[in-house]
Order: C-alpha cells, then sequence, then structure tokens
C-alpha cells in the first residue's frame, strides 16, 4: 500500500465524528471492545466493531487479543505523520512571516517616533 493509500484511510477514518470519539476513548488508555460498547450505548457492539475495523485499517487502532478480550490501543503514529508532511511545514512557514510581520511594525513605529520626535 502507498503512503498516498494510507493517508486517504487515515483522513476517511478521522472524517467521522463516532470515529473521533472512540479514539478520544482510546487515547488515555487501552479499551477492550466491551468497554467501548459500555461506553458508547448509542451505538450497538456490530457498529462499534466496524468503526474499529476502520480505525484499524488506517492504522490509527491495533487490537490485541489476550484470552477472550480484544484489546484496542490507540496508534497515534498516522497522525503524527500527517502533522509532520502537512501541518508541520505550513505552521513553520506561517510563524517566519508572522515573525517577519512584527518586525516590520516594530521597524514602522520606530521611524515614526523618529518623525514625531517621540524617539
Amino acid at each position: 500500500m502507498s503512503s498516498d493509500d494510507l493517508e486517504d484511510r487515515v483522513f476517511r477514518a478521522l472524517a467521522n465524528p463516532v470515529r473521533r470519539r472512540l479514539l478520544d476513548a482510546l487515547r488515555d488508555q487501552p479499551q477492550t471492545t466491551g468497554m467501548l460498547v459500555t461506553r458508547f450505548s448509542a451505538l450497538d457492539r456490530c457498529t462499534i466493531m466496524q468503526h474499529l475495523g476502520v480505525l484499524a485499517g488506517a492504522g490509527l487502532v491495533v487490537a490485541v487479543r489476550k484470552g477472550r478480550d480484544r484489546w484496542n490501543h490507540f496508534n497515534a503514529l498516522p497522525i503524527r505523520e500527517l502533522h509532520d508532511r502537512w501541518i508541520g511545514p505550513l505552521a513553520s512557514g506561517q510563524a517566519a512571516r508572522l515573525l517577519q510581520l512584527e518586525r516590520s511594525l516594530g521597524q514602522l513605529k520606530s521611524r515614526e517616533a523618529e518623525t514625531t520626535g517621540q524617539g
């Protein structure tokens, strides 16, 4: 599978609010599927399993069987990879532009103070 295919799966998985809430539930600690079914009582077990399947397909959830239980673990690595590719470079570019604007405004204020005799 190409990295673009995996990114598409991650974006599709994160596009659904139920799946985002499932990831929120798994962020602090792994949970069994039964625990998630109890927590999301408005959804049936089959629906939870389908959502977990989509999340697993995107690499966002790793399921580990221990005895009869299936423990679901949140894997933040695919989100980090998206951040590093899309958000990080954009944010650093914006920060550099804001710094340049701040410096320009500072220079403008200094010139203005000099011309009005307040400097």
